[in-house]
């Protein structure tokens, strides 16, 4: 089938349209159910995806309001679009919703990261290599930079590992996530170290020391794109009435799960259910849903105190833009302005990657008090088998 010989002329409706119907006739299946309109299209198109022929639609909830303070003080009340076709996931989120907020809401602090790429080299000396490299980071660093007006390198790590040496670039990417941007001045930067200064072969602009979109140690150790922690205390009250279960048991649960249970299986990420609540978000606002795998390594823990059960869950990487990617499709463009409602002084991507990591943690405490009281195959079995 050739999709992409199609008449100039064509709007994105009907290039999509004309794509869909070849699809049909060469196959002799039924696709019409995946037929969009120019409203819904955006710039999908041209932009997003190759070879279009249709939109696949994923419901939308909403959970909230989620009351949160940020890192910079400022309070707020967040709603939360989840796109999920998971039945319970919204409802289960909205009970955390209530509970925290109940309980005086959210704490959330974030560290910057920035977005990396590590790149590869080869070198007979690779000691020497590293030398050098780092003697000529001022050269690199604004060859990298020259690449785009919006791209500043935060920092860099140096690697060594047999032949081969990986100078990993972190990136402060603006509003956008920047993966790409990234990638750009990654090669730009390898291409002067191996062929203008020869100082070492360049072998690829995507070493895998970054860990994009894969699990590492170093990711869980060392952090990727906004780092955001999110705590809160539950107090007595609300978790026997909203949450219908007790400090006691939610513990007991905690040091079976997050704790034994983790060890035997060897996780990188001691948590309940954080990748649903971060895929969900990352779908609706139109993040790249594939590093829901760094973002989901992440740590979730609960303590007794005095005035209750402090729970608390640390993200080590959360990789969010506002500009760029999926985020400039129509309905993406609607959830975002609708969990970012009230602007803050943070930048509006830490605002974002700070939102994510609370309504994390409503997903956490709602799943971890369901398994407390025995109800997690009950509301599956309700919501959606």
């Amino acid at each position: 089938m050739d999709l992409r010989s199609l008449p100039p002329d064509l709007s994105s409706e009907q290039r999509v349209t004309a794509r869909r119907r070849l699809i049909e006739q060469e196959l002799g299946i039924d696709l019409s159910l995946l037929e969009a309109d120019e409203q819904h299209i955006g710039q999908a198109d041209e932009k997003n995806c190759e070879q279009m022929f249709g939109i696949v639609s994923v419901p939308v909830g909403y959970a909230g309001p989620l009351a949160v303070q940020f890192s910079s003080g400022e309070e707020s009340s967040l709603h939360l679009p989840l796109a999920t076709t998971e039945g319970a996931l919204v409802a289960s989120v909205n009970r955390g919703c209530k509970a925290l907020t109940q309980s005086g809401g959210v704490r959330t602090s974030s560290i910057h990261h920035g977005t990396n790429r590590s790149i590869a080299f080869r070198s007979v000396d690779p000691r020497s290599a590293i030398r050098l490299i780092t003697r000529h980071k001022d050269e690199w660093t604004k060859i990298g930079e020259a690449t785009s007006s919006h791209l500043k390198i935060l920092t860099f790590d140096l690697d060594e590992e047999e032949e081969f040496v990986f100078l990993t670039i972190f990136c402060d990417t603006g509003e956008a996530m920047g993966m790409n941007m990234v990638t750009i001045a990654a090669q730009a930067i390898g291409e002067w170290i191996g062929n203008d200064m020869k100082i070492a072969e360049f072998i690829t602009v995507a070493g895998n020391v970054d860990s994009d979109k894969k699990p590492s140690l170093r990711t869980i150790q060392r952090g990727r794109g906004y780092e955001v922690t999110a705590e809160a205390t539950l107090a007595h009250a609300v978790m026997q009435e909203s949450l219908k279960s007790s400090a006691e048991t939610m513990i007991a649960v905690a040091n079976a799960k997050l704790i034994a249970g983790s060890d035997v299986a060897g996780m990188l990420g001691r948590n309940l259910h954080v990748a649903n609540i971060i895929a969900a978000l990352y779908l609706a606002t139109g993040q790249d849903v594939a590093h829901t795998v760094e973002g989901s390594m992440a740590t979730t823990g609960v303590e007794l105190t005095d005035e209750g059960l402090k729970v608390y869950v640390r993200l080590p990487a959360l990789l969010v833009g506002i500009r760029g990617g999926g985020t400039a499709l129509p309905t993406q463009q609607q959830c975002l302005h609708l969990l970012l409602k009230s602007p803050t002084s943070l930048s509006p991507t830490q605002q974002l990657a700070e939102s994510i990591g609370a309504a994390v943690l409503a997903g956490e405490i709602s799943l971890l008090a369901a398994q407390a009281s025995h109800t997690l195959a009950k509301a599956h079995k309700e919501h959606g088998r």
